[in-house]
C-alpha cells in the first residue's frame, strides 16, 4: 500500500475514479460504464505521461478540494473546468486546463466548477493506487461496483498515488473548440414505431435537456412522439447513446452506465463522434438531432479519434 496519498476535504459533485471501462460484462448485466468524455479523459492521462488506460479521477459541475498530505506528485486537470493550485503560505494560483501541475507535500488543488460544461478530469503522473475488478477501476456507483467500495469519492477520504513523480518538466497542449448545437444520430431499430409528423418533429425541432440527468441517461423535454405500434417492446440489448422513447413521448438518451437491457422503443442512436459532446451539455441547454447514414459515421468516428490524436501529438514543454 502507498504511503503517498491525498485527504478529501471536499467530495465534490459526483466524484469517482474511471478508466476506459469494464467490457465483456453485459451477459451478466454488468455496464461497461468508464469515463463519460473519452477525449478529455485521454488527454488527462497523456499530459503526465501515463497509459491511455490509467485510472483518473472525473467529477461533475463542482470537483474536490484535495489535499497533498504525503509525497509529491504531478497533476492535469482537462475539461472546461476552473480550479485553483494552493501552495503551503501562499494565494491560490489560478488554474489552466490541459496542462500540468507539479504538487508537494502540503499543496492542495481546489477544482471549485465545470464552466459551461457537465464533467472534467484530473489525471496524476504514475496514477492513483486502486484495485481492480475485472480489469477496471471504473466506479459504477448503482451497483456498487469498483475501488473505494464502489461509492463516490466523500469527505475525508483517503486517496493513495502509486508513486512519487519523476518528470521535472511540465507539459501543455491545446483543445480545437468544438462547440455546437447538433447531435448527429443513426435511424434506431424501433424508427418506424413513430408517426411521420413525429420522425419530422425529431429532426426539425429542438429539444430541451432536462433536470433529470445523470451518468445513466438524459431525459429530454420537447415535441411528443406518437409511437403507432407500441409503446413496450420485449427487452433487448442496449447501447450507449440509444434514444428511447417511453409511454410520455418524450426522448431519454441512455449514457454511459445504462441498463444492459431495456424495453422501450428506441428512434435513433447518437453517433461515437459526437457523444463527448453531447454529455458536456447542462440541463437547460437545446439540441437539435441530425440524421446520417452508417458509412458517415464511421468516417465522423475515425476523424474523431484523428483529432485526439493530434491533440496529443501536439503536447509540448512548458518552463
Amino acid at each position: 500500500m502507498s504511503n503517498i496519498f491525498f485527504e478529501v476535504l471536499r467530495p465534490g459533485i459526483n466524484t469517482t475514479f474511471q478508466d476506459k471501462g469494464r467490457f465483456h460484462m453485459q451477459h451478466f448485466g454488468v455496464t461497461p460504464g468508464g469515463c463519460m468524455d473519452l477525449e478529455s479523459f485521454s488527454i488527462a492521462n497523456a499530459l503526465v505521461g501515463n497509459s491511455p488506460s490509467e485510472g483518473v479521477i472525473e467529477f461533475a459541475y463542482q470537483g474536490p478540494l484535495l489535499k497533498l498530505i504525503k509525497g509529491k506528485t504531478k497533476i492535469s486537470i482537462t475539461g472546461n473546468v476552473l480550479f485553483q493550485i494552493k501552495k503551503l503560505n501562499q494565494k491560490g494560483i489560478n488554474g489552466e486546463c490541459y496542462r500540468t501541475y507539479d504538487l508537494d507535500e502540503g499543496d492542495k488543488v481546489d477544482i471549485l466548477a465545470t464552466k459551461q460544461s457537465a464533467y472534467g478530469y484530473m489525471g496524476l503522473e504514475g496514477g492513483f493506487d486502486l484495485k481492480y475488478f475485472c480489469k477496471s477501476v471504473s466506479t459504477l456507483d448503482r451497483a456498487g461496483i469498483g475501488p473505494n467500495e464502489g461509492k463516490k469519492i466523500k469527505i475525508n477520504d483517503k486517496i493513495n498515488i502509486k508513486r512519487n513523480r519523476n518528470e521535472k518538466k511540465n507539459f501543455i497542449t491545446i483543445l480545437s473548440n468544438n462547440e455546437r448545437d447538433t447531435i448527429r444520430v443513426l435511424k434506431g431499430p424501433q424508427f418506424d414505431y413513430f408517426d411521420k409528423e413525429s420522425q419530422k418533429d425529431f429532426f426539425s425541432k429542438n429539444y430541451k435537456i432536462s433536470n433529470l440527468t445523470d451518468r445513466m441517461g438524459m431525459r429530454l423535454e420537447g415535441s411528443f412522439m406518437k409511437n403507432i405500434v407500441s409503446s413496450n417492446i420485449r427487452s433487448e440489448g442496449i447501447t450507449k447513446g440509444a434514444i428511447q422513447v417511453p409511454a410520455d413521448g418524450q426522448p431519454i438518451i441512455l449514457l454511459t452506465d445504462y441498463p444492459t437491457i431495456g424495453g422501450y422503443p428506441k428512434i435513433a442512436n447518437v453517433i461515437s463522434a459526437d457523444y463527448n459532446l453531447l454529455i458536456q451539455k447542462t440541463p437547460g441547454e437545446k439540441i437539435f438531432f441530425k440524421l446520417i447514414e452508417l458509412h458517415e459515421a464511421e468516417q465522423l468516428y475515425k476523424e474523431h479519434l484523428k483529432s485526439i490524436s493530434e491533440t496529443i501529438k501536439n503536447i509540448k514543454e512548458i518552463n
